[in-house]
């Protein structure tokens, strides 16, 4: 077993790395205290081919793997949380349906723009009463005629409000339940689809997270993403996927404040020596080594196994809640190491802690992927 990175990895990371601190870190704090979304970050990534990495060139991607996309949410979430995001649900849930799923037609005219960063897209899956229930959408299509009409509404969806596509679900039999979903295609500016509030958020307040309302909305019978009633089983195939980027943001982000806490504990002097020299001290920057390159760990292999082409739900699932919940233990102890200081925007950590508590949340919470992560053991335990 090789845990030796190619050389293409290693020059990749290590060109992310270095583009993101020097043009993403600088206005992090900036765009959070503004709530003002990165327009400037988003088009500087397009043009490093940083919004399509996992896609081929062929549609307008970048040719990368799944690995490399992990590190660029990795790197990018470090300089910044809010981008991170962004570049998250943009890539694993506004483009990635088309390319998993969508027609030649469809991905000629949304996921090259996409993949290539012209455009953003989104993934409309939250409703009120259908968050970790992802089977309760109460949104209903109805086709007539030559067009699905969309009535309902979408909740706490990351860039809605700006993206040009969103996809989202839709109830189209009632009587199949969970198996009588379908997703579609909405672009923006099409009649009766509205937006609601952004979201005033704890964290990743640079991103957007907005309602989306949908009254008689018309859509062409051809923006249906597969086939009917085949939603569900796309949805769920798109968030195993997601959870892999969901843990390589709250990496990122943990590795920050990791960061941070180890030069501030050399930095910091108490009863005349750097705190650094304390045990206390020393014990918290080893946990937070040791959990963070453990949670990278179960990041890189589920990517691998991706790339590979093998079974990799139980381990992406694994992934995004380890690595979600030591980041935001790492989060809570570089506030502590800091200490008042922690507590001020000046020194950032507060910042990365308000930001990584979404990882918790966002593509299922920590409960549902324990419940996720369970039935698979299960499920193995039958099959043997």
């Amino acid at each position: 077993m090789d845990f030796q990175l190619s050389e293409e990895h290693q020059l990749f990371q290590n060109t992310v790395r270095d583009f993101a601190d020097k043009e993403i870190a600088p206005k992090a704090l900036y765009y959070d205290k503004n709530h003002e979304f990165p327009w400037e970050n988003i088009k500087k990534m397009a043009a490093l081919g940083l919004l399509g990495v996992p896609y081929s060139e062929e549609w307008g991607g970048a040719g990368g793997d799944t690995l490399m996309y992990a590190m660029a949410v990795e790197e990018i979430s470090r300089a910044c949380g809010s981008t991170g995001i962004i570049l998250a649900a943009h890539t694993s849930l506004g483009s990635a349906p088309f390319y998993l799923f969508g027609t030649e037609e469809q991905k000629r005219k949304y996921l090259i723009p996409l993949a290539r960063g012209e455009k953003i897209g989104a993934f409309g899956l939250s409703e009120t009463n259908a968050g970790s229930d992802a089977a309760g959408t109460r949104t209903t299509a109805v086709l007539d005629g030559d067009e699905w009409v969309i009535n309902g509404s979408k909740n706490w969806i990351t860039s809605g409000s700006l993206a040009d596509t969103v996809i989202i679900t839709a109830m189209t039999d009632k009587n199949k339940g969970a198996r009588g979903i379908s997703n579609f295609i909405i672009e923006k500016g099409t009649p009766g689809f509205t937006y609601g509030k952004n979201e005033e958020k704890m964290g990743l307040r640079a991103s957007v997270t907005s309602q989306l309302f949908f009254d008689n909305c018309r859509i062409p019978k051809e923006n249906i993403l597969g086939q009917p009633n085949d939603g569900f089983r796309q949805f769920m195939q798109i968030l195993d996927s997601g959870r892999i980027s969901i843990g390589a943001m709250a990496l990122g982000i943990a590795r920050a404040a990791y960061e941070a806490a180890l030069r501030y504990s050399t930095q910091r002097h108490q009863f005349g020596r750097p705190i650094s020299d304390f045990q206390a001290i020393q014990f918290k920057l080893a946990d937070m080594a040791t959990q963070l390159e453990a949670a990278r760990l179960l990041i890189y292999q589920s990517a691998w196994l991706k790339d590979k082409k093998l079974p990799f739900s139980k381990e992406a699932a694994m992934a995004k809640l380890f690595a979600s919940e030591v980041g935001e233990r790492a989060c809570h102890q570089a506030i502590q190491i800091h200490g008042g200081y922690g507590y001020v925007e000046e020194y950032h950590v507060e910042r990365y802690y308000r930001d990584i508590r979404l990882c918790e949340i966002g593509e299922g919470t920590s409960e549902i992927q324990r419940i996720v992560i369970a039935r698979l053991l299960l499920r193995e335990l039958k099959n043997q």
